[in-house]
C-alpha cells in the first residue's frame, strides 16, 4: 500500500468518524485505529492536525455529499418525484446505519459554528455550494433566480432538520415527510410560474 492509500483511509476514517460522533468526541488516535495507519502517518499528510483534517473532510465530503444528492435528483424524470424518491433515500440509508450516518457536514456544524471559525467557515461555505447547485437544479423548473434559489434553500435546511430529527427519533419518517413538504413546494413555485 502506497501514501496515497494511507491517506485515503485516514480521510474515510476521519470522514465517518466526525460524521457519527461530532468534532469534540474524535480523537487522532481513533481515527489512526479506525485507518490502521500509523498515528504519525495523520501528521504527515495534515501537519495541521485535527482541525485540516476535519477541514479536508468538510471540504471534500461535502462535494461528494452535494454530487450524490443531485444525482439521485436527476435519477427520476419528474422534479416533485425526485424530490420524494432522494429524501426516500436517505431516509433507508438512515435506518440501514442505524440513525449513525446522517448528513456529512451537518453533525460537524452544529458543533464548530460558534466554537471554531476554521471549520464554520468550511461548513458554510459546503453548504453554500449545495445551495447554488440545487438553484441551478431548480432552475430548469422555476425561471425565476429567486425563487429556484429560495427552494434550494429550503431543500438544505429541510433535508439538514429531517436529519436531526430522524436521529432523535430513530424514525426515518421526518425525511419522508421532508421530501413530499419540497415536492409540494417545487408544485406550487410552478404553479404559481405558471399564471405569472
Amino acid at each position: 500500500m502506497g501514501q496515497s492509500d494511507t491517506r485515503v483511509r485516514i480521510q474515510g476514517a476521519a470522514a465517518t468518524l466526525f460524521r457519527r460522533h461530532g468534532y469534540s468526541a474524535t480523537g487522532l488516535k481513533r481515527i489512526a485505529t479506525e485507518a490502521e495507519a500509523p498515528f504519525g502517518s495523520i501528521y504527515h499528510f495534515f501537519p495541521g492536525g485535527k482541525q485540516q483534517l476535519a477541514e479536508d473532510m468538510i471540504r471534500t465530503s461535502g462535494s461528494e455529499y452535494g454530487r450524490m444528492v443531485l444525482a439521485l435528483l436527476d435519477s427520476v424524470a419528474d422534479p416533485a418525484e425526485s424530490l420524494v424518491h432522494a429524501f426516500d433515500a436517505a431516509a433507508d440509508d438512515l435506518a440501514a446505519a442505524d440513525y449513525a450516518d446522517a448528513c456529512p457536514i451537518g453533525t460537524v456544524a452544529l458543533e464548530v459554528a460558534s466554537s471554531n471559525e476554521v471549520l464554520r467557515a468550511a461548513t458554510a461555505e459546503v453548504f453554500e455550494e449545495w445551495v447554488d447547485a440545487a438553484a441551478q437544479w431548480f432552475g430548469h423548473w422555476v425561471a425565476e433566480p429567486a425563487a429556484a434559489r429560495s427552494l434550494a434553500c429550503s431543500m438544505v435546511m429541510m433535508l439538514e432538520g429531517a436529519f436531526m430529527l430522524s436521529r432523535a427519533s430513530r424514525d426515518p419518517e421526518p425525511l419522508r415527510v421532508a421530501g413530499r413538504s419540497m415536492a409540494e413546494l417545487l408544485r406550487t413555485a410552478v404553479t404559481r410560474a405558471d399564471k405569472g
